[in-house]
């Protein structure tokens, strides 16, 4: 369609919710698809949470709200980056948005000039790359692989800088790969960014809580560089809160007040109810957020397992999130029901028709050997599929 702007033609679209759609028309046909594509608990919103939603509508919070959110919900952001994190913050440093991912987008918008360089390591979760080009900016990769649980190294970091660098965007733990980046090798990745004042640093943690080793280590944490970083975060995975689109960042309030000024010419302030159950899920205690890592850490345990057993299928024990990345290149070029499986998007969709399993093609994470597996499912879900996925593998030859 040419009237369409250069613009939107060269955005992709988005193949997780390009999956879940295909699902979506098989179940309606009335074929029993198990959907481990999306990046989204099966728990449900905390009770006290609702509750203060159902309490703001009563109190009438129907109004417009401050473009950077209600200060007393950007107070108790800073409380808590305080109280979890050990990092200060004031409330002028916090933009609550509609969901973390337009925290994202204004980070980038406001960042990046038309040429400049945005380093990301892949995997990577798939909307870096197409707000970085909406920015205008050119995406300069860092390959990681499963032999180094996908993290990358300072010295790789470095290599990968050049006098147009402006920005490093990475997540921790990460989508798709469930790594996560301990505190020391932050330091050496920090100690890089050192030598190089003029790159910032968007540090997207919306899957802080949902970390099975050490206590979440973010690079904000490194004095000489926290100036430089922005920190993305947000109520969707951690209180189950996806449908409610409440993120965040905190960033100098230089790059603050610049969000402000976007958003404030894009959708102004989030949802005022959202907010209100957004600073009661603040306000409470942790319990909620703790009893769901637990169950998401049995479940990883249990998928694990089951995955070591699948023939032909390489899978890494992730630290974090809800996600597996196994490789899966041992099928490529192999036939089965006449067709070849050439790609990692070929074995997806072989997956999803034969085995009625929806995954997403790890080339829409910048990785095109692998398959991003959601274990965001019930116990009894989660071992049909994977007997479905190494059923399928198997009658590829």
């Amino acid at each position: 369609m040419t009237f369409l702007s250069q613009r939107i033609n060269n955005l992709s679209e988005s193949q997780t919710i390009k999956m879940a759609k295909l699902g979506r028309e098989l179940t309606a046909k009335g074929i029993d698809v198990i959907n481990l594509s999306f990046g989204e608990p099966d728990f449900f919103t905390p009770d006290s949470v609702k509750e203060a939603a159902k309490k703001a509508i009563d109190e009438n919070y129907s109004y417009y709200t401050p473009v950077s959110g209600y200060p007393e919900l950007r107070k108790a952001i800073t409380t808590k980056l305080k109280n979890e994190n050990d990092l200060d913050y004031t409330f002028d440093q916090i933009v609550v948005s509609t969901g973390a991912k337009q925290s994202l987008a204004n980070a980038v918008m406001c960042l990046v000039n038309p040429g400049e360089e945005v380093i990301v390591p892949t995997p990577y979760w798939v909307s870096y790359s197409e707000m970085i080009k909406l920015a205008e900016g050119e995406t300069v990769f860092i390959h990681a692989t499963v032999e180094t649980e996908f993290k990358i190294t300072a010295a790789q970091l470095e290599a990968a800088i050049t006098p147009k660098t402006k920005l490093f965007m990475f997540s921790s733990p990460c989508n798709p790969t469930g790594s996560v980046y301990s505190h020391e090798e932050l330091a050496a990745l920090a100690a890089v960014f050192e030598k190089h004042p003029q790159i910032y640093i968007i540090s997207d943690e919306i899957y802080e809580h949902i970390n099975f080793v050490d206590k979440h280590a973010s690079i904000a944490a490194f004095p000489a560089i926290k100036d430089r970083v922005i920190i993305i975060n947000g109520f969707s995975k951690a209180y189950a809160m996806t449908g409610w689109r409440v993120g965040y960042m905190a960033a100098n309030k230089e790059i603050a007040a610049a969000c402000d000024k976007l958003q404030g010419q894009i959708t102004s302030g989030t949802s005022s109810i959202a907010q209100r159950a957004a600073l009661a899920a603040y306000e409470g205690n942790l319990d909620s957020v703790t009893e769901m890592k637990n169950e998401f850490k049995k479940r990883r345990d249990l998928v694990y397992g089951l995955l070591k057993d699948v023939p032909g299928v390489e899978v890494n024990l992730p630290d974090g999130a809800f996600y597996f990345f196994p490789e899966v290149k041992s099928f490529f070029g192999k036939s089965v029901n006449g067709s070849v499986i050439n790609t990692a998007d070929d074995l997806c969709l072989y997956l999803l028709n034969e085995a009625h399993v929806s995954t997403v093609t790890g080339e829409a994470f910048g990785n095109a050997d692998c398959i991003r597996i959601s274990y965001a499912a019930a116990e009894d879900q989660l071992v049909k599929a994977v007997s479905r996925i190494k059923d399928a593998l198997a009658k590829i030859s």
